[in-house]
C-alpha cells in the first residue's frame, strides 16, 4: 500500500548503528501509547474508539518495556525525546474540522504503522536468527494489526469513498516525506 519502498540503505544504516535504533525504537513505542491516550478524552461519543485506543495505548506501552529490557541488556540509557521530523512533517497535513480531523488523525495513524510494518519487517529480515529477530517479527505482526485497527475505526465514521479518496492523498504526502528524509539510524 505504501507508495515509497524503503532503501536498503536504511536497513544497512540501522544495523550498522542498532544502539541509536533501540533507543529511537523505545521513544516511538512511548508516543504510539500517548497519542492513542490522547485520542480517548476527545472522542466519549465513540465507545468503540476509546476502547480500541486504550488497548493500543497497552500494547504499545508493553513494547516500550519490552524494547527497554532489550536497552538494559545492553547496558544503554534512555534519551531524552526528540521530535521526529517524519510525524512532525506528517501531522502538518491533518485537516481541522471534527469528522476531517478525525478521518485524517486515523489514516495517519494507520500509514504510520504501515512504514512501522515495512521497516520493523526489513529489520527482522536482516537480524540473524536468535531472540532479537524473533522479538522483531512479533513487532512486524503488531504493526500490521495495528493498522488494521485504524483502518476498521476510519471505516466506521466515514464512508468508504471518502477514505480511499483521503488514504490515497496522503499516501502521497506520505512517499514525498519518507523520500526526502536522511537516512538515519532509526524508525522514520
Amino acid at each position: 500500500m505504501l507508495k515509497y519502498a524503503t532503501s536498503p540503505v536504511w536497513t544497512e544504516t540501522v544495523l550498522g548503528d542498532f544502539d541509536r535504533f533501540l533507543l529511537d525504537h523505545a521513544a516511538c513505542e512511548k508516543k504510539a501509547s500517548s497519542m492513542a491516550m490522547s485520542m480517548v478524552p476527545h472522542y466519549p461519543d465513540k465507545p468503540d474508539l476509546i476502547r480500541a485506543m486504550i488497548d493500543l495505548a497497552i500494547e504499545e506501552l508493553s513494547h516500550y518495556r519490552d524494547v527497554f529490557r532489550i536497552i538494559s541488556q545492553r547496558k544503554l540509557q534512555l534519551v531524552a525525546d526528540t521530535k521526529d521530523p517524519y510525524i512532525f512533517a506528517f501531522r502538518r497535513h491533518i485537516r481541522h474540522g471534527r469528522e476531517a480531523y478525525l478521518l485524517d488523525q486515523l489514516l495517519v495513524a494507520a500509514i504510520v504503522e504501515a512504514r512501522g510494518h515495512e521497516r520493523f519487517g526489513l529489520i527482522a529480515e536482516a537480524l540473524p536468527e536468535g531472540q532479537l529477530k524473533r522479538f522483531y517479527q512479533a513487532i512486524t505482526s503488531s504493526e500490521a494489526r495495528h493498522f488494521q485497527v485504524f483502518i476498521d475505526l476510519t471505516n466506521s465514521y466515514t464512508n468508504t469513498t471518502k477514505v480511499e479518496q483521503r488514504l490515497a492523498e496522503l499516501l502521497g504526502i506520505e512517499a514525498e516525506i519518507t523520500a526526502a528524509l536522511p537516512i538515519r539510524a532509526a524508525l522514520h
